[in-house]
C-alpha cells in the first residue's frame, strides 16, 4: 500500500469513528491556558477560574500567572474534543490519547464548518477566542498583514509561528485599559510643548517643523513628521533613553506634589514601575490611551500600534499568534520590522457598543470576515435562540447555569467554564437555571456570507 493508499484508508477510518452525521453534533471542548508573566495572579485571575473549571483540573495555582484561555485550533493552543461514553474508544483507534477540534473538523470541513467556509479557510477554524486577565502591561506591538506574516514566517518560523494576519477585537469584561493607534497631530504639538525628554530626543528642527506645519497643504509632510520623530525615538540608544526616563520620572514624580498629572502621565508612571528605562513609556506619549467599560470593544487591523494595560477582556481575532514587539517586553524585539510597516493612521480608535439582536444580547462585528462576537446576558429563567447559520460557532459560559437545545432536539446542560463548538447550520437554543447565565459566541463574520 502506498502513502496515499494509507492516508485515504486513515481518513475513511477517523470518519466512521468520529460519526457519520456530524453535522448535527454539539461538541463540548477542554481548552488551552497560557501563563505568561503579564497574566493575574491565580484565583484572582478570570482566566484561572474558567481554566480550572473547563479541565478539572483543581485549585489554580497560587504563584502563577494565567494570562490567555484559548479557545480554536491554533496548533500553539488547540483545543480537544471531549466525547463522553465513546470518547476512550475513538481517541485510542486514532492513535492518541484525545482528538483536537482541528482533527475533528478535518474529516469533513464541509459539514462542520459549512461549505464557503471550508473553501475559504480549509480545515481550520478561521478565529482564534480567547479570554485575557492583564495584570501587567503587554508589549508595544503590532501584527502584520498578509503578506508581512507570509515573509516573517518563512524568514523566522521559531518566532513568527503562522503566515496569517492578526486582526483582533477586544471586549471588556471589566474595566479595560488600552493603548491603542496614534494620536492626532493636535494631540503630538502638545507633548512636544510640555514633554521637554521627548524633544531631547528628536533629530533638531524636527520638533519644532511639526509645530509649524498645519493645514490641508501640509498634512502629508506632517504625517512625515509624525513619522519621523517617532522612529527616532523608538531607534534612540538604550542609555540615552534610560536617561530621558529618569528626567521624566523626576519631573513628574516632582510635579504631582504641585497639580494633579494627567491620565496619560499617571499611566507613563505606572509603565516606568513596570518596565523600567524601557522606550515603551516614551512611545506611550504617542498613542491614544483608551479605557473600556464592560460592554464596549476596540478593534485593532494589521500594521496598527497598540498595547494592553490592564483588566479582563474576551478577545477574538483571526487564527494567528503573529506579534511584532518594540517596547515594554523581555521578549524578542524587532523594532525595524515595527517602524517600517506601521500604517501611522492618526486619531481615536472607534469604540463599537455592540448592535442589539434582542433584549438580552449584542453583537459586536469589526470590518474583517473572520469573526464576530455575541455578548449575551441571561436573566433567571429566560430563554434565547441563536439561529442557525451557515459557519461554525463557539460558546464559552463565564458564569451561570442553565440548558442548551439543538435543532436536532440534543438537550444538554450548561455551567460556567464549559466550552461548545456548534457546527454550521445548526439551531440552538439555550435557557438560563435559577441564576444570571453569562455566556459570549464567536463565529463567522455575517458580512462573509452576505452574497452567499
Amino acid at each position: 500500500m502506498n502513502e496515499e493508499d494509507d492516508n485515504r484508508l486513515k481518513k475513511r477510518k477517523k470518519k466512521r469513528l468520529l460519526g457519520a452525521d456530524r453535522r448535527k453534533r454539539l461538541l463540548r471542548l477542554k481548552c488551552y491556558v497560557q501563563n505568561y508573566d503579564w497574566g493575574v495572579i491565580g484565583c484572582n485571575s478570570q482566566v484561572a477560574r474558567l481554566f480550572s473549571l473547563n479541565s478539572g483540573s483543581g485549585t489554580p495555582d497560587p504563584r502563577e500567572c494565567y494570562a490567555e484561555f484559548w479557545i480554536g485550533t491554533h496548533k500553539s493552543g488547540p483545543s480537544f474534543v471531549v466525547f463522553g461514553r465513546d470518547y476512550n474508544n475513538a481517541a485510542a483507534a486514532l492513535g492518541s490519547n484525545a482528538v483536537s477540534l482541528k482533527d475533528w473538523i478535518s474529516v469533513d470541513p464541509g459539514a462542520v464548518l459549512g461549505d464557503k467556509v471550508a473553501r475559504k479557510w480549509g480545515g481550520e477554524l478561521p478565529f482564534l477566542f480567547k479570554v485575557l486577565s492583564v495584570e501587567k502591561a503587554l508589549s508595544i506591538q503590532a501584527h502584520p498583514d498578509k503578506e508581512l506574516a507570509r515573509a516573517l514566517h518563512e524568514a523566522q518560523p521559531s518566532i513568527y509561528k503562522d503566515d496569517n494576519h492578526k486582526p483582533e477585537m477586544a471586549l471588556a469584561l471589566t474595566g479595560f485599559e488600552a493603548l491603542c493607534g496614534f494620536i492626532s497631530s493636535k494631540e503630538l504639538k502638545g507633548v512636544l510643548s510640555s514633554v521637554p525628554e521627548i524633544v531631547e530626543l528628536v533629530q533638531c528642527g524636527d520638533a519644532e517643523k511639526f509645530s509649524h506645519d498645519s493645514g490641508q497643504d501640509g498634512k502629508e509632510k506632517v504625517k512625515q513628521l509624525f513619522e519621523s520623530i517617532f522612529s527616532q525615538i523608538m531607534s534612540s540608544n538604550k542609555g540615552i533613553v534610560r536617561d530621558a526616563i529618569c528626567k521624566l520620572k523626576r519631573r513628574l514624580s516632582f510635579e504631582k506634589k504641585k497639580r494633579q498629572l494627567s491620565a496619560k502621565e499617571q499611566l507613563i508612571l505606572r509603565l516606568e514601575g513596570q518596565y523600567p528605562a524601557d522606550v515603551g513609556i516614551l512611545a506611550a506619549f504617542f498613542l491614544n490611551y483608551v479605557k473600556l467599560k464592560p460592554g464596549e470593544a476596540l478593534y485593532v487591523g494589521p500594521n496598527e500600534p497598540h498595547a494592553y494595560i490592564s483588566g479582563e477582556c474576551i478577545e477574538c481575532m483571526a487564527t494567528s499568534d503573529n506579534v511584532v514587539r518594540a517596547g515594554l517586553t523581555s521578549k524578542k524585539r524587532d523594532v525595524q520590522a515595527l517602524l517600517s510597516m506601521l500604517n501611522y493612521k492618526q486619531g481615536f480608535p472607534e469604540i463599537l457598543q455592540g448592535v442589539s439582536l434582542n433584549e438580552y444580547t449584542r453583537k459586536y462585528a469589526p470590518p474583517f470576515d473572520e469573526f464576530e462576537v455575541d455578548r449575551c446576558i441571561l436573566p433567571q429563567a429566560a430563554s434565547v435562540s441563536f439561529a442557525s447559520v451557515p459557519g461554525p460557532s463557539l460558546f464559552l459560559v463565564i458564569s451561570g447555569k442553565g440548558t442548551i437545545i439543538t435543532g436536532y432536539s440534543e438537550e444538554s446542560t450548561l455551567q460556567e467554564g464549559e466550552v461548545l463548538f456548534v457546527p454550521a447550520y445548526m439551531e440552538v437554543s439555550i435557557t438560563s437555571g435559577a441564576t444570571e447565565l453569562r455566556l459570549y459566541r464567536a463565529g463567522v463574520n455575517n458580512r462573509f456570507f452576505g452574497d452567499s
